[in-house]
C-alpha cells in the first residue's frame, strides 16, 4: 500500500498513529505530497480527486481518502480494536468527529492567516471558527473524559492529534484556559511513542 502525505498534516497524522499503535508501519510505502487548497498536489492528481491528503493506495481497490475511512480500514485490517463494538462504537465515532471538527477549525484559522491576501483577512470569521475550538474542548473537559481516560480508542488519537495541532499552529490562543483535566489527559496521552514518533516538524 501507498500512503500520501504531508507530515504537518494533521489527518495524516492520525492515520500515522494508527499505523503505530497496529503494528502496520512497515506495510505502508510513504509518499509525500504536500499541497495547500490553492496549489494542489501533483501526486494526488488522479489518486483523490479532492487532491487532499492522506490518501491510501491500495493492490486491490481504489483509493481510500478521507482519514475516517483511511482509519477504519487500517483499523479493520489488523484487527486493532480502535473502533469497539456494539454501543461503544458510537461514542468513539462521535469523538472522533468532535476531534475532526476542531481540525477542520484550526485549518481554517491557518488558512485565512497564510493564503488569503493580507488586506482581505476577516479576523472575526478566524475568531468564530476559534470560537468552535473553545466549544469542543469544553466538551471535551466536561463530557467527554471518562472516555478519554479509557481503554485506547480512535476517539483518543483523534481528539490527541487535534489538540496537537491547535498547539502547532495557534498556541498562543490557548485552548488549555478553563480546561484543565484535558490539558492533564492530554499532557499524559502525548507521550505515548506512537505521538512522539509523529510529531510534525516545525515550520
Amino acid at each position: 500500500m501507498k500512503l500520501y502525505y504531508s507530515p504537518t498534516s494533521p489527518y495524516v497524522r492520525k492515520v500515522m498513529v494508527l499505523l503505530h499503535e497496529t503494528g502496520q508501519l512497515d506495510d505502508v510505502e510513504l509518499i509525500g505530497a504536500s499541497g495547500t487548497p490553492l496549489d494542489p498536489a501533483d501526486p494526488l492528481l488522479g489518486k483523490n480527486p479532492l487532491t487532499k491528503v492522506p490518501a491510501l493506495e491500495r493492490p486491490d481497490g481504489p483509493t481510500l481518502f478521507d482519514s475516517r475511512v483511511i482509519c477504519a480500514f487500517l483499523d479493520a485490517r489488523a484487527q486493532g480494536g480502535l473502533y469497539p463494538d456494539g454501543i461503544a462504537r458510537w461514542d468513539t465515532l462521535t469523538l472522533e468527529a468532535l476531534a475532526d471538527g476542531i481540525l477542520d477549525a484550526a485549518l481554517l484559522i491557518t488558512y485565512e492567516g497564510r493564503l488569503r491576501p493580507e488586506g482581505m483577512q476577516w479576523d472575526s470569521w478566524a475568531d468564530a471558527q476559534w470560537s468552535k475550538i473553545e466549544r469542543a474542548c469544553a466538551a471535551l473537559n466536561q463530557r467527554w473524559m471518562a472516555h478519554l481516560a479509557g481503554p485506547l480508542d480512535m476517539g483518543q488519537i483523534a481528539v490527541a492529534c487535534a489538540l496537537g495541532y491547535v498547539d502547532f499552529r495557534h498556541d498562543a490562543r490557548g485552548w488549555r484556559k478553563g480546561n484543565d483535566a484535558l490539558a492533564a489527559w492530554y499532557a499524559d496521552f502525548e507521550s505515548r511513542p506512537s505521538l512522539q514518533a509523529t510529531r510534525p516538524p516545525e515550520g
